[in-house]
């Protein structure tokens, strides 16, 4: 009933834990609280929550338009609802460095597990399209010492996330990656590389657990959790992939009553009733107080 029972520092304690065993986690995208809660019923490690899909549920392109209180603010409505560690996309931080130490207290407050902070070029874009720019060395450096330094949950996990690859090679990722680590990065995010074998270079070259963004549409290959924990990949995230298949469908439903006038031929394709009331727990809530809420849930 309401919201997780495990604490937000516990949830950290124990994703730090899982984390540390080297075993592969898989932390699907969550595109409202609703689907972070079906998320943890099927069985997943963890819950993604990208600032695509934030930018997309207020209508918005993925450059950087959203504020940290829409974020943390949104952030916190997922993360709450499941008892699953939540990472969370914070961008290039929301500012200078300042701005970013007030960005990881306010998702540490939100309840978020860990974020991670990208080295674009403010106005970020998405990851995966052409003509993303870097700051220099020293600026993405400073970012992540920030970051480390104004978190208070040793457990909240800070990753850094680098977009070099796409403007300076693999060589220069690899280089990044280090230094980023050098100034206190938990974990690295080599955004959009191009085969397995990049992803195993990052590997071998850092000491730190690695993410593997597993977005339709761009860069990389969609290589699956095997491919992926057979080079040593420890976090694979799909971010995006339950929006776009609800958007699809939406679309199609959409489609369906303009052309038939009613959905009656889609409702094998609809979540029924009595499901939604179980992900919901309405029974949990119908003990809690029988004389606020006092139903059957049809079957």
């Amino acid at each position: 009933m309401l919201y997780a029972q495990t604490p937000a520092a516990e949830k950290r304690r124990l994703f730090r834990e899982r984390l540390a065993t080297g075993e592969l986690l898989r932390f699907p995208g969550a595109f409202n609280p609703l689907s972070a809660r079906l998320i943890e019923r099927k069985g997943f490690e963890g819950v993604y929550i990208s600032g695509a899909v934030l930018s997309a549920d207020l209508g918005l392109p993925d450059i950087g338009l959203t504020t940290l209180t829409e974020v943390a603010g949104r952030g916190q409505q997922i993360a709450r609802m499941t008892e699953l560690p939540a990472i969370i996309d914070a961008d290039t931080g929301f500012g200078e460095p300042m701005n970013l130490a007030r960005t990881i207290q306010t998702l540490e407050d939100a309840g978020l597990a860990g974020t991670h902070i990208e080295d674009q070029v403010n106005p970020k874009r998405c990851g995966h399209l052409d003509g993303k720019a870097v700051v220099d060395a020293d600026t993405a450096v400073k970012r992540i010492r920030a970051a480390v330094d104004a978190r208070r949950d040793p457990n909240f996990l800070i990753m850094a996330r680098t977009d070099i690859r796409a403007v300076d090679g693999l060589d220069a990722a690899i280089d990044r990656a280090k230094a980023l680590v050098d100034a206190g990065a938990d974990a690295i995010f080599p955004e959009a590389m191009r085969s397995l074998e990049e992803f195993a270079a990052v590997r071998a070259a850092v000491d730190v657990p690695i993410l593997a963004n597993m977005t339709e549409f761009g860069k990389s290959d969609l290589f699956s959790v095997d491919q992926l924990r057979d080079v040593g990949v420890n976090i694979v995230i799909w971010p995006v992939s339950l929006l776009r298949m609800a958007m699809g469908a939406a679309e199609r439903a959409l489609d369906t009553l303009v052309d038939e006038g009613h959905l009656t031929s889609k409702l094998d394709e609809m979540q029924h009733r009595a499901d939604l009331y179980d992900l919901m727990d309405y029974e949990g809530y119908n003990h809690f107080d029988t004389s606020v809420f006092n139903f059957t849930v049809a079957r």
